[in-house]
């Protein structure tokens, strides 16, 4: 998902190279019938860009997931999300 995030960015004129994009995710797992099961995954996305980039950013991050292949292959079984952080320049 970052990755897709990234290159929309990108394709944008937003610099997400060089560490400027980063990510935290956390998954909750659920045990179903004894067997561990991966219910829910969120990925914290972090950008290091001007202030003037936001609104881009947040359109960005309004559409990017049903783009995304991992995200459209996993959204019907298991609850994705995502969220980022503007850390300006």
């Amino acid at each position: 998902m970052m990755g897709t995030f990234g290159g929309a960015l990108e394709a944008r004129q937003i610099d997400a190279s060089n560490r400027k994009l980063t990510a935290e995710v956390t998954g909750e797992v659920e045990t179903e019938d004894g067997v561990l099961v991966i219910r829910r995954i969120h990925v914290a996305m972090r950008l290091v860009a001007p202030e003037s980039a936001r609104e881009t950013v947040e359109r960005t991050h309004g559409v990017y997931a049903m783009h995304c292949p991992l995200y459209r292959t996993l959204h019907k079984a298991i609850q994705l999300s995502s969220s980022f952080e503007l850390a300006t320049l």
